[in-house]
């Protein structure tokens, strides 16, 4: 062996492998990479799953809240009462006055035998969303939830 592959060989020992180290750094790379976006979608889809479940149950509480009130007055304000518990539930805030919607088949919703008709739906804001892109990307998520129920038809009797 020459003097200049002694001399070589001895600067690759005391420099070390090249590539000795940088698994760690590709990790932490490629996890911030993957591991960001992915964490954000869960809870993003979390939030939604959450808003749906609650709109769900929030139609069909407040139906039946209404079809059993005593008077149309009673059962809105219980129905808008429940609709702000199914979404505390989850943790999320709605204004139940803007988000239900309550039709009937007839004039007074409580006649026994008809049907009240119950939306609920509302807006969830994307978890860390700036404020500066709500002009040019949608920043909110539409949740729709309607429920039929029937009014009694032994009320009257």
């Amino acid at each position: 062996m020459s003097r200049a592959h002694r001399l070589l060989a001895a600067l690759r020992r005391r420099l070390g492998d090249p590539e000795r180290g940088s698994a760690v750094v590709e990790f932490l790379g490629v996890s911030l990479v993957l591991l960001v976006p992915l964490v954000y979608l869960v809870l993003t889809m979390a939030r939604i799953q959450a808003a749906s479940f609650a709109a769900e149950g929030a139609a069909r509480e407040a139906g039946r809240l209404i079809a059993q009130a005593e008077t149309m007055a009673d059962g809105v304000a219980a129905a808008q009462l429940g609709v702000e518990l199914a979404f505390a539930d989850q943790g999320l805030e709605v204004d139940a006055a803007s988000a239900l919607t309550i039709t009937c088949s007839v004039p007074d919703c409580l006649t026994a035998g008809e049907y009240v008709s119950v939306v609920v739906a509302t807006e969830v804001p994307l978890p860390l969303a700036p404020d500066f892109l709500a002009g040019t990307l949608p920043t909110t998520v539409s949740i729709t939830a309607d429920a039929m129920t029937a009014v009694s038809g032994f009320r009257d009797g």
